[in-house]
């Protein structure tokens, strides 16, 4: 029975999550499997992964075939590197010790670089917020300065209107003395 080793996909639509499997190769794909190896779900930044190696490497020992987008998965964890270095140990080349070694060596390496990932990101994330929360700040004092000039000239235009207001009363009054002393002199010549 030809065994591949691929993806089986769960989730919602729009919201994918993958189980990684063992299954027959005749079957369909979220169909019947033979063993559940990990999970996989790209829906988070950097992609979540959990995948159980040492049964990883035994279904590759026994000639499972993995998928292209499940290979990239397993190189990523490291059971390609195991199941070369489990060959190597086969052969003579190295010991069980040496190729535990090499392999741990490896995780710790890679996963470093994971967390420096998680790290910028979250740096990044943090940078972001504190860049908007500057342009929302200097876009409400704006406002606020905006309100308070649209506020201030309100004030100085009604004493504005109110002097200039007192002022025609004093030009009209002025004018009605003038007018009522001109009737007066015509009247009285």
């Amino acid at each position: 029975m030809p065994v591949k080793i691929r993806l089986q996909r769960h989730g919602k639509k729009g919201k994918p999550f993958f189980w990684i499997i063992a299954a027959d190769s005749r079957t369909r794909r979220d169909g019947k499997f033979l063993e559940k190896l990990g999970i996989y779900n790209p829906n988070t930044n950097p992609a979540t992964i959990e995948l159980d190696v040492d049964s990883s490497v035994k279904w590759l020992q026994n000639g499972a075939q993995p998928t292209d987008t499940a290979r990239a998965i397993l190189s990523y964890k490291g059971v390609l590197l195991k199941n070369h270095l489990a060959g190597g140990v086969r052969k003579g080349a190295l010991t069980e010790e040496q190729a535990e070694e090499k392999f741990n060596a490896w995780v710790e390496q890679k996963e470093g670089k994971v967390e420096a990932k998680k790290e910028n990101l979250t740096k990044e994330q943090e940078a972001a917020k504190a860049k908007a929360l500057e342009a929302e700040k200097e876009v409400n004092a704006k406002r606020e300065a905006e309100a308070a000039a649209a506020a201030q000239p309100e004030v100085e235009e009604t004493t504005e209107d109110q002097e200039a207001a007192a002022a025609n009363e004093v030009d009209d009054a002025t004018a009605e003395e003038a007018k009522t002393e001109e009737k007066q002199d015509q009247s009285g010549s």
